[in-house]
């Protein structure tokens, strides 16, 4: 147990003080009844007074006290938290390959469906928030917990040119801090605005040093973990902007996990988006994504397929778990399943109020106790 308010803590020598008070108080007074001559009066008077049961009530009100200086320092102990009390951070790829048929009837639908399956089981104490991303990452719904508005949102996507995986891990961070002022928000990265290969910014981003604001207290250089995590779902590679090793960096640097889930398979066929997945514009039914002009990258880079490596780097250096599902079917269970591979988390729990709590009880049952005790005429 650690306090916040040490200093407050010298308060509990009026305990030992008001003790020494009560006892002197009870010597004095067994002094002046040697005075009385009638000594069998005396012993009437006082049978049955002079029992242990007699200090009960001023011995509650001591430990009320003591209790109560206790809760005034600000007490808080380490406690495992699970993902239940805690927020999670939805991040949806709304890149063009969404729109792949490889999933009946095509990825951007099939996540759809398992999204919000995902959010209406969530408990009443989850809070999610959700972030979309294409050619640059949004914040769509801050974390809350009205379940209506994530649906809403989620049922408004359209899709868009490019993906920014690691945009979208750093506008997840910036959610987080919003919330926890124990995770500083992003570090900013230069990001270029073409897509393809040799867009992303060669120059790697500083890692940043945890310490107060990042991640908040750990064990040594490494930084505590944040009960808040993000669910990454992408069907493709990164195509611009910071790369996802390096926001990966950022995210480790503040104790955020990060569990990205790989969706699709490696043969996207064509492309066949609704009106309102387009945005409500009027496009061609169909687009063949075989492996035809810019599906494929450098060094035979398919940005239309699942980059695993990558994703699985995210993971192993944020403390997370890589997830891969190649269907609808699998893409719901690996959602359903996600709380059960989140680990607890510990964080720091604030007794006051408990404490507060318990000293009112046992000031009230002293009171009551004195109050009720018999006295002798």
């Amino acid at each position: 147990m650690s306090f916040g308010l040490p200093v407050l803590l010298l308060s509990l020598l009026s305990v030992p003080l008001l003790t020494g008070a009560y006892v002197w108080q009870l010597r004095r007074r067994r002094r002046q009844a040697v005075r009385f001559s009638n000594v069998a009066l005396l012993r009437s008077v006082g049978a049955g007074s002079r029992s242990w049961r007699r200090h009960v009530p001023i011995a509650l009100v001591l430990a009320a006290l003591g209790l109560l200086g206790l809760a005034s320092a600000r007490p808080t102990v380490r406690a495992q938290v699970p993902v239940s009390s805690s927020t999670i951070i939805l991040a949806l790829d709304v890149s063009g390959s969404m729109c792949s048929t490889d999933v009946d009837p095509n990825r951007l639908a099939a996540a759809q469906a398992a999204v919000r399956s995902f959010i209406e089981n969530q408990d009443g104490e989850t809070k999610i928030g959700f972030v979309v991303f294409s050619g640059f990452a949004q914040l769509a719904v801050a974390p809350t917990l009205d379940r209506d508005e994530l649906l809403a949102a989620l049922d408004a996507v359209t899709t868009g040119r490019g993906t920014t995986i690691g945009a979208a891990i750093l506008r997840s961070i910036d959610a987080i801090a919003e919330l926890d002022p124990n995770v500083a928000p992003s570090d900013a990265v230069a990001e270029p605005t073409t897509d393809g290969p040799g867009s992303a910014d060669p120059t790697p981003s500083p890692t940043p040093t945890p310490g107060a604001g990042t991640g908040g207290p750990g064990t040594g250089d490494k930084p505590a973990v944040a009960p808040e995590i993000i669910v990454l779902l992408t069907d493709g590679a990164n195509t611009r902007g910071v790369t996802p090793a390096q926001a990966a960096e950022q995210a480790a640097a503040r104790g955020v996990r990060v569990y990205p889930i790989g969706f699709g398979t490696t043969n996207p066929t064509q492309m066949a988006c609704t009106r309102e997945q387009y945005g409500g514009f009027a496009q061609p039914r169909t687009r063949d994504f075989g492996g035809g002009p810019g599906g494929v990258g450098g060094a035979g880079r398919n940005f239309l397929v699942v980059d695993e490596a990558a994703l699985k780097g995210v993971a192993q250096t944020t403390g997370g778990e890589y997830f891969a599902a190649t269907d609808a079917d699998a893409l719901t269970k690996v959602l359903a399943e996600l709380p059960k591979h989140v680990t607890v988390t510990e964080q720091d729990v604030d007794l006051s109020a408990a404490f507060a709590v318990v000293a009112a009880t046992v000031l009230l049952a002293g009171l009551a106790l004195s109050i009720g005790r018999p006295r002798r005429a």
